[in-house]
């Protein structure tokens, strides 16, 4: 064999083995990068929701209006300003098992195409769990995707000190269930108002401008998460 075939062997041997090494290089980027890419991945836009359409409103005293009228409560509120029928599902004192348990009977009986969950501030009022809490409300929530509704969550200030007087803030275990089931969330809405005493009817309570302007802030966050047409 001449010295030139032999180079030329050489050379397509070690072409051979590059290609190789760069072709395992390359299935080793990809088997890395691809939790990445999970992890950028965003949840798929809401569905707009028409007029006319129903909508539940599940939650607790803040839902059912009280410190103000039933006509001024958010879901009255709330109406009016989509064109929605509102379905205003607030029981006064409710926890999240109790809102848990009535759950299934409203969304049998109203086939809502939106529930909007409201709901945990009298777990935290009764210093019950929060592991129990949260997975209350998951459950609300998952349910609720289960019967073919969409899901906004709303989030309820938990009890701190700093809520004694006046600085409230958002319990996190909302935007963590929210970002776990992918769905919307209202965040700072209750804590905002509730922190205001001209919009709050008692420390735990909105007045009717309180549930006026809960309710605005509410619709940004609809139209937000494309739940509500702009």
């Amino acid at each position: 064999m001449t010295d030139s075939h032999i180079t030329f062997r050489s050379a397509s041997l070690a072409l051979v083995r590059r290609r190789a090494l760069l072709a395992i290089i390359a299935s080793l980027a990809a088997v890395a990068l691809a939790p990445l890419a999970g992890c950028g991945r965003k949840a798929p836009r809401a569905q707009a929701v028409p007029r006319d359409a129903t909508v539940l409103a599940l939650g607790d005293s803040l839902t059912s209006g009280v410190g103000a009228s039933a006509d001024t409560a958010y879901p009255a509120a709330l109406a009016r300003l989509t064109g929605w029928k509102v379905v205003n599902g607030g029981i006064s004192g409710d926890t999240s098992a109790q809102a848990l348990a009535r759950l299934p009977g409203l969304l049998q009986k109203h086939n809502p195409a939106l529930v909007i969950v409201s709901i945990g501030g009298n777990d935290f009022l009764r210093r019950q769990s929060a592991a129990t809490t949260r997975s209350n409300i998951r459950q609300i929530c998952a349910d609720a995707q289960a019967s073919g509704a969409q899901v906004l969550l709303v989030s309820v200030p938990e009890l701190t000190m700093m809520a004694a007087v006046g600085r409230l803030s958002d319990h996190v275990m909302y935007e963590e269930i929210a970002s776990e089931l992918k769905v919307a969330l209202h965040s700072k809405g209750w804590s905002g108002v509730l922190a205001q005493e001209q919009l709050r009817a008692d420390q735990i309570h909105a007045n009717a401008a309180g549930y006026e302007a809960f309710t605005h802030g509410l619709v940004k966050s609809l139209k937000d998460a494309g739940l509500l047409a702009r």
